[in-house]
């Protein structure tokens, strides 16, 4: 069903690289779950009000807040599409983001009403009605509600979308919220024990439950989350590819939403080699980047010698004290500088963010190493934080 509707509404929805594809694929989404949510809200309301249910109308309304949200959702990718402008050149692609941190707002006040409702009910209890076309109406919900939850699902995989994410999430919910009512209503019909309102609680809170995970999912690339590490290594490959590439480090990717990706990167290069020639060979990788894989990537080129002995011959040593420190640390920007009194080493240290209050204490150690190794430098050491 998923490809058949692609297939139909998404033209070339196989390059999920383009932003007009990605936006497409976006758009049927939100269009889909308006459809779904408003029917599944009218069938449920109906029934809800005739059996005098406040967990049908609770889950009824429930679906309305999802069609709202999917309304939101669709908003979010046609603002996204927006182009740069002087007052954003980076474009207006995080819009989606946006609009998933809006439908967290609406499904967390929705929840919040509900559960007011739910207690209310259990304080003043009221006998429920039920028949086949509530139990009916339920079962068909629930299938609906496990297609919409794959389905969106698939999209947020083939788009690499967190709103899509979001919104399958909130499906998954629902199926969950949707069962605990179908249950509710078979111990109320064949045990005549009141438990609609605890049912209609069970519901807020699985709404209140899927408003905070959705936050949570959508604020995190909003504050810069750590770049997929599936991105990297494409972006790494791709610049090692290279052959005259020795080795890269210091890679930084700035999401500012889908199709709008900015990365740098630091290269090694024979610091013997034309000037011109490495300024092509850079040029050459970031126009492979931006075509290839619709990054913008700008390349800060560090030129490493090889045939120094002195050079060749402290690298290893520093290379080898840092490594038995802990394994997770690595050395890049590695550099001597002679003076007239003293020989300075100039060199980065990758550590884990985790390291952040020991700098000053992994600085001593080296330097230690350094002396009980009857090296005599002035050591010039430059912390990198990564995850």
């Amino acid at each position: 069903m998923t490809k058949l509707l692609l297939r139909l509404f998404v033209k070339d929805y196989h390059n999920t690289e383009s932003t007009a594809v990605h936006s497409a694929i976006g758009k049927l989404a939100g269009i889909t779950g308006i459809v779904c949510n408003i029917l599944l809200f009218l069938g449920k309301l109906m029934v809800g009000l005739i059996a005098d249910s406040v967990s049908i109308v609770a889950d009824a309304v429930n679906n309305l807040s999802d069609a709202s949200s999917s309304v939101v959702t669709l908003l979010g990718f046609q603002m996204a599409q927006q182009p740069a402008d002087a007052d954003h050149p980076y474009g207006h692609a995080r819009y989606e983001y946006l609009s998933g941190l809006a439908v967290a707002a609406l499904i967390l006040l929705i929840g919040v009403d509900l559960a007011k409702s739910s207690v209310n009910k259990i304080i003043h209890p009221a006998v429920v009605e039920f028949s086949v076309v509530t139990f009916a109406v339920l079962i068909i919900s629930i299938g609906i509600k496990l297609w919409m939850a794959a389905f969106f699902g698939s999209l947020s995989k083939r788009i690499h979308s967190t709103t899509l994410q979001a919104t399958s999430m909130d499906s998954r919910n629902d199926v969950i919220a949707s069962s605990a009512v179908l249950i509710g209503c078979l111990i109320e019909y064949l045990f005549h024990i009141t438990v609609d309102g605890y049912v209609g609680l069970l519901v807020a809170i699985f709404i209140l439950y899927s408003g905070f995970s959705i936050a949570k999912e959508t604020i995190s690339p909003l504050l810069g989350k750590q770049a997929d590490p599936e991105l990297v290594k494409k972006i790494s490959d791709l610049v090692l590819s290279h052959e005259k590439i020795l080795g890269i480090h210091d890679l930084l990717v700035h999401d500012y939403g889908p199709g709008q990706c900015f990365a740098s990167v630091h290269v090694e290069l024979n610091a013997e080699e034309d000037p011109l020639i490495c300024h092509e060979i850079i040029d050459e990788i970031e126009c492979d980047a931006l075509e290839k894989m619709n990054v913008h990537l700008v390349i800060h080129y560090d030129p490493v010698v090889l045939n120094d002995k002195e050079w060749n011959e402290m690298q290893k040593i520093v290379e080898a004290i840092i490594y038995d420190l802990d394994p997770q640390f690595s050395m890049h920007d590695f550099r001597i500088v002679r003076g007239a009194k003293q020989t300075r080493l100039i060199f980065d240290v990758a550590v884990p963010y985790s390291m952040r209050e020991k700098h000053k204490e992994i600085k001593q150690q080296i330097e230690k190493a350094l002396l009980e190794k009857g090296k005599q430098y002035i050591t010039i050491i430059r912390f990198d934080e990564r995850a």
